[in-house]
This record gives structure tokens, sequence and C-alpha cells, in this order.
């Protein structure tokens, strides 16, 4: 390996230190050793098995995700912000629900967009469907929950931003959407140089040295990102089923229809963890009595509203448009699991 590569790969390559994730598995663990050390094996050997089992839909998730980084597809994102306003908001949703989008990105673009004069009705599409699903998200969810769920939740993702950008695109002139942005709010970030820098889309980068370094440097990335929550998960969803009876799920949140399904939306914000970390977490309520069409909304409800992405929605746009974001993420999860119910 010459110098610029090893140099390109130092510089891509992510830097070890503690985070949320690896401090919550450690927490994990000592509680349990101090409260209930037979359970620290029994969580261990369940988190590590379900682990390998998820290992080949991890490959193709993290290859997909280092291969949009290194080829430059992520900035197919700039094309569908242009035309008519109903044409952006179908681009838009299909983008965010199917695109390899990075999540560190999505809202440092959402302010470049708004900025520069994006129709907020399209800004809104994309920011409703764009956390929900991507590539590496569907084969994970299909590892998981299943083919019928993953292709159910793509679905959801694309439904819930066309019905968001086109809510807003009804109300458009109204006081409440003529400002989005909070004041000061700049458009710098990782996710808004994809727009702004345009950079040819690169099919077989292999040749480039640089690129190379990008593709190796995301696929470390992309796989301790993942791993690392998936494992957390695990270790989570082992103490759900040896804790939680199943009797209390199967109550609460089993019963379906419109209470259960609003219900499991609710429950999803404060509850969701992290788009990866949900989904054995959800597998393990699905098979402990959950609701299929409750199980949606809660993965829908959380994926866009959770506490972390609400906060960073809160703070970059006025509160009108933030109020008007929860309702139609809630609206949109509620709807989804209705109609994944009457499907499933």
């Amino acid at each position: 390996m010459n110098t610029r590569i090893s140099t390109t790969l130092r510089h891509n390559l992510p830097a070890i230190r503690p985070d949320g994730a690896w401090v919550s598995t450690g927490l994990v663990l000592a509680t349990l050793a101090i409260f209930d050390q037979p359970q620290v094996l029994v969580s261990l050997r369940f988190a590590l098995f379900q682990f390998a089992q998820v290992i080949p839909f991890l490959g193709v998730a993290v290859f997909l995700a280092a291969y949009a980084k290194a080829s430059h597809a992520d900035s197919l994102i700039a094309k569908a912000f242009s035309g008519h306003v109903a044409g952006m908001i179908v681009m838009a949703a299909l983008l965010g629900g199917l695109s390899p989008f990075c999540s560190c990105g999505v809202i440092p673009l959402i302010a470049a967009l708004l900025s520069m004069g994006v129709p907020l009705p399209a800004v809104m599409a994309f920011w409703l469907s764009s956390p929900l699903m991507d590539p590496s998200m569907f084969f994970l969810t299909v590892g998981t929950l299943g083919m019928t769920f993953a292709l159910g939740k793509t679905m959801a993702a694309i439904g819930v931003g066309l019905m968001g950008g086109f809510a807003v695109l009804a109300f458009k002139n109204t006081p409440v959407f003529t400002v989005a942005l909070k004041p000061g709010i700049g458009d710098g970030g990782c996710g808004a140089s994809a727009l702004r820098d345009g950079k040819a889309i690169n099919w077989s980068f292999w040749s480039d040295a640089e690129r190379r370094g990008v593709f190796a440097g995301e696929l470390v990335r992309s796989f301790m990102f993942l791993g690392k929550w998936l494992l957390l998960a695990f270790l989570l969803e082992s103490l759900m089923l040896a804790y939680i009876p199943g009797q209390w799920i199967s109550q609460f949140l089993g019963a379906g229809g419109f209470t259960g399904t609003a219900l499991a939306a609710l429950v999803g914000v404060p509850a969701y963890l992290n788009g990866y970390a949900a989904l054995p977490l959800i597998s393990g309520l699905v098979d402990a009595g959950m609701d299929p069409g409750a199980a949606m909304a809660f993965l829908i409800a959380g994926g866009v509203s959770s506490f972390p992405a609400a906060i960073a929605v809160f703070a970059l746009v006025r509160l009108p448009v933030f109020a008007a974001y929860l309702l139609l993420a809630f609206a949109g999860a509620v709807l989804s699991g209705l109609v994944f119910a009457m499907v499933v």
C-alpha cells in the first residue's frame, strides 16, 4: 500500500473513543454483574449468537454504505430537488426512503436545502422518509424481522414522506410554513457537502487511490457503527426476554386496532434507541405477542421523532414547523401501522 493510500485510509478511519453505545453496553453488563450475575453469561451468549446470525446481512449493509460513499452516489440526492413542486415531493420521498444517505447528513442537508430556497414541501418529504429506510436498514430488517416487514417499512417510509410533503404543500401559504428555519441557521455539515460540491458519480472508482481509501475507511466505520448498536440491541433484547412478561406485551401493545397502534407510536418516541438497535428489540416484542401493525407504528414513529432526532429538528426550525413535523410523523406512523396490519 503506497503512502497516498495509507494517508487517505488513516484520514477516513474512525477514531476509537468511548461513545453512548459502548458505554451503555458496559453499564448493562456491570449492572447485571452486581444484581444478577448468572444473567451476564446468558445475555452475552444470546447477544453474540444473534449477532452471528445477522452477520451476512450486516456485510451487505456495510458494503453498500462504503460503495455509496466512495462512488459519490449520495450526490444523486441533489437531482431530486429541481422542477415542479409536486414532482420534487415524489422524488424527495423516493430518494429519502431508498437512498444510502448517511444519517449524520440529514440535519445539515435540510438546513442547506431550506437556506438555498428549496420548497418546504419537498424538504419535508425527504426529512420524514430519510431516517426510516436505506439499503443498510433494509438488509438488516430482512435479517431480523423478515422480508415482509422490510418491504412494508420501505413502503411506509415513502408513504409517510409523500403524505407529509403534500400536506405541507396544501398549507404552504399559511403563516405556519412561511418561514421554516430559525434565524442564523447555516448550511454546513457533512451531508450538505454532497449537495454543494456536485461531484460526478464514479461507479468504477477502484483505479482512484483516494477513493479506495475512502471505501476502506467507510467499511470500517460502518461496521463499527452498525456492530456496536446491534450488539447493544441484542443485549437489551436478552434482558427484555428475561424480565418483561409476555402477558404485559400482549396486554398493552398486542391488541392492535387504532388504540393499540396509536399507543405503540406514542411509546416509540421515548423508547426508541437507534434505527438499527430497534430492529432486534421489535423482533423480540413481536415474538412476545406485539401486534405487527403496532410494531410498524413503533418503528416509524421512533425513527422520525425519537428524542435525538426531535432535538436536532427543534434546534433547526421554527416552533410551528417543528410541531407540524411531529404531528405528521405521528399520523404517518399510525396510518402505516394500520395499513400494514390490514395487509399482513
